[in-house]
This record gives C-alpha cells, structure tokens and sequence, in this order.
C-alpha cells in the first residue's frame, strides 16, 4: 500500500478483520502517530482529513464518487463501517454524536442553496489518539509499516515499489497517495497512458469570521454547504468544511506552496467562537487543470507564504498551537483577481451576498488564499474492485480517485479489501471470470 492516509488504513483493517494471508507493507512519507506534530497536516498516519478535521459526512452526493462504483446502498453501508472504525480505535466513543439537519430555513433561499446531510463529529481532540490505537492494533496483527519514506517511482510491468535507489516486489497495489502525491498519480497516469476522466478545477479560500454572524445557520446545520451554481458558465461554488466553537485554520504546504485549511476542536478549553469554512469554486472545461491549480496557487504566494485579506483589517488568527497562521497581509482581493482573473469575482459576490444573508457580518471577516483541491485526471477503474483496467492487480483510492472526503475514502479503501477476501476466499470464481473476460 502506498499511502498511510484514511483509505489505506482502513483497507489494511478489513483485511486483517477478515483473515488475510498475506504480508501487508504500508509506505508513506509522513511519520507515524507517536512522533507526527500536530502541524504536519499533510503526510502521516491517517493522512490529511483523519489527523486534522474530525467531521465524517454521510452521504453518497458530498465527497466524491462512491455509489457510481458500488450503488447508494451498497456505498453507505461501506461508510457505515468506516465510521464504526473510528469509534472502535475512540477513546471515548459515546463522544461520537450524528448531526442530521432536515429543514431549508426561508432566510437562505434568495442567495443561495443549501445541502442538508448528516454529519458524524469525531472531533479533531481524539484524532490523535485514534491514529495511535488504530496503529497499535495493525502493528500487533502483522502489517509493516515503513515511514518517512518517499515512494519515487513504480514499475507496474515489473511489479516493483521503488523508494530512491532502493526496490521491492508487490503481488498487489493499493495506491492512495493522498492529496500530497497527486502530481505523482498524474505522473504514473502519463507514463502508463492510463485511460483518464478529466477533472475539474476547485480552487478557492479559505472564509473566517466570528461565529455570531453566522450562529442562526449554525443552529440548523453545524457544517452548512451554501452552494450556488452557474451551469451556462461552467462554474459552481460551495461553502466547505465548515468548523466552529473552537475553530482553527491550518496551513498546507503541499508541492512547496501554502494552502489552507481548517479544522474544529471539541475540547472547551479551546473555545475562540469562531467559524471558518472554504468557500470552493469548481470551474469546467480548463485545458489542463492539475497545471493551472498549480500555476493560481503560485501566484498567491507571497514571501514563500500564502496570502491573507481582511477589509477590516482583522489580523490573522493563532492556531491551536498558539503560533500564528503562517500567511502574508496583503492590503486588497487584488491578488485573487491576479491568479485567478475573471473568476475571482464569482467568489466576490458569494461574500458579498452572505454579507445580505447575515447582515451583522459586514465587513469582520478576513480570508485565506488560496484553498485548493488538486485533482489531476481520474484513472478509469473496474467499477468492482477500483482496479486499473490493464492492471487488475493494481488499485486507486482516496483522492487518486477523486475521493474528496475522509468517510468516502475509506469507503473506498474497505471496497478494494473485500474484493481481494473475497478472491482468496473464492479463487476459481475469480479465475472463471478472468477467463470469460
């Protein structure tokens, strides 16, 4: 497995549930729980979203393909048991509460539409907990995991996971890079000519304000998705992540830029009453998408930090580690407008029309530029088993396959894990198929 993010965890944890007979190795560039600092949000046991946002959505529409593979109800009762692993390795399970607003309030409908699902809190405090028990438990039954060590290269003909000079042999491949091992998919995509579906661009920032102005939404819907959509444009926007009561935003470095992010603490002690949440436009049709991403994230960065713009001039706020975010003021939305043109003013007005909805807000707001997504070309897969089609040994999950989301991806992971029980619990019902295929 490459990748020790949320997909390939709970992968490896099916497989050992189930009696798998074979050696699992798990490579990944991050470090493992017990020496990962709270700050290194990118690389690392459970990757991204499991070390730093403890919210798991619930539904087959919001983060990414899963009921396109596997149908809706197969798709929730694969999120069913990625939310039953996070309360097996909880230290405090009962913690674990649903959120399920059902109404669309009247005050939201002239500006924006609203997406309403459940959502289950882990909270960000335990994450780090989690990942130590979840790790113990897969160290005790037998998987390897080989840390701070980046995968350079794989040969999928000669089945070898190259790591610099060094190479080992693979039976199978699990590849879940994560959102920092995109542009090596991509890589692996080009060189192997791999059929794609192309992807779009999601890029956008990362809002932060006082909760008061927003509370009146927050009490219908703790993480509320306001989305508008012009369809004539190939444009649609979303409010993403939302976090509150003890709400931080995290820097990314990812590719030798800064993004940003945001996560929620549960803990009181933490409290700072506030709310941040992306606000992420999804623009179509853009030749080359990754590469543009690329290029806008650049052009935000400013004295090797992202970008931070408050017409209040509110500064920008500490993280729960007590330093301050690492960003540079910039005194306008100019350098919106400079990397992502005319785009930048779809984003405009969706803060200005929540500046209608919620009017105490005005102007006490800053944001963080840029929040992005990087989505390179998805490798079409076997809709069984997320096997590549020339490589059925060889399988995409997480955000290699677009997963967007922590439930989605280790849904995915866990997809991928029955597929290969069922092949060693069952071998001449896969070699028959192989043969009429």
């Amino acid at each position: 497995m490459v990748g020790a993010g949320v997909a390939n965890i709970n992968a490896a944890t099916k497989l050992i549930d189930n009696g798998y007979e074979g050696k699992i190795t798990i490579i990944d560039m991050g470090k493992d729980p017990h020496n990962r600092l709270p700050e290194e949000v990118m690389t690392g046991m459970l990757g991204a979203g499991g070390w730093s946002d403890g919210k798991l959505t619930y539904h087959t529409s919001i983060g990414g393909q899963l009921s396109k593979y596997c149908g809706d109800k197969k798709a929730m009762e694969l999120m069913d048991q990625v939310i039953e692993n996070f309360k097996r390795f909880h230290p405090k399970p009962e913690a674990v509460q649903c959120s399920d607003p059902q109404e669309e309030p009247e005050f939201i409908k002239p500006y924006f539409g609203l997406r309403l699902f459940p959502v289950w809190h882990v909270g960000t405090d335990y994450l780090h907990e989690i990942g130590k028990n979840w790790y113990q438990y897969l160290v005790d039954n037998g998987v390897e995991f080989v840390w701070e060590t980046k995968v350079t290269e794989i040969d999928f003909d000669n089945q070898m996971v190259m790591c610099g000079e060094f190479g080992d042999k693979y039976d199978r491949l699990i590849f879940g890079v994560g959102k920092s091992g995109i542009d090596f998919g991509k890589k692996l995509a080009e060189k192997y000519e791999l059929p794609t579906e192309p992807k779009s661009v999601q890029i956008g920032v990362r809002f932060e304000a006082p909760q008061k102005h927003f509370q009146k939404l927050i009490d219908i819907s703790y993480d509320f998705k306001l989305y508008r959509k012009f369809e004539d444009k190939g444009v649609s926007l979303r409010s993403f992540c939302t976090n509150n009561n003890a709400a931080y935003v995290a820097a990314e470095h990812t590719y030798g830029d800064y993004s940003y992010n945001g996560h929620a603490k549960k803990d009181e002690a933490y409290r700072n009453d506030m709310t941040n949440f992306g606000i992420l436009m999804e623009i179509k049709n853009i030749d080359k998408p990754f590469d543009w991403s690329r290029e806008a994230v650049k052009k935000l960065q400013k004295d090797g930090k992202g970008t931070y713009y408050s017409p209040s001039h509110r500064t920008p706020s500490k993280t729960s580690e007590g330093d301050y975010v690492k960003t540079e003021v910039v005194d306008s939305i100019e350098p919106l407008y400079d990397a992502l043109g005319d785009y930048a003013l779809y984003i405009e007005d969706f803060i200005n029309d929540m500046k209608e909805v919620f009017p105490t807000l005005g102007d006490d707001w800053g944001i963080y530029m840029p929040e992005v997504k990087y989505l390179s070309p998805e490798p079409l897969v076997n809709y069984d088993d997320l096997s590549l089609e020339d490589y059925p040994n060889i399988h995409f999950v997480g955000d290699a396959l677009s997963a967007r989301g922590i439930t989605v991806s280790g849904a995915q992971g866990i997809y991928v894990a029955e597929s290969i029980i069922a092949e060693q619990n069952h071998p001449l019902q896969y070699i028959k198929h192989d043969l009429f295929v």
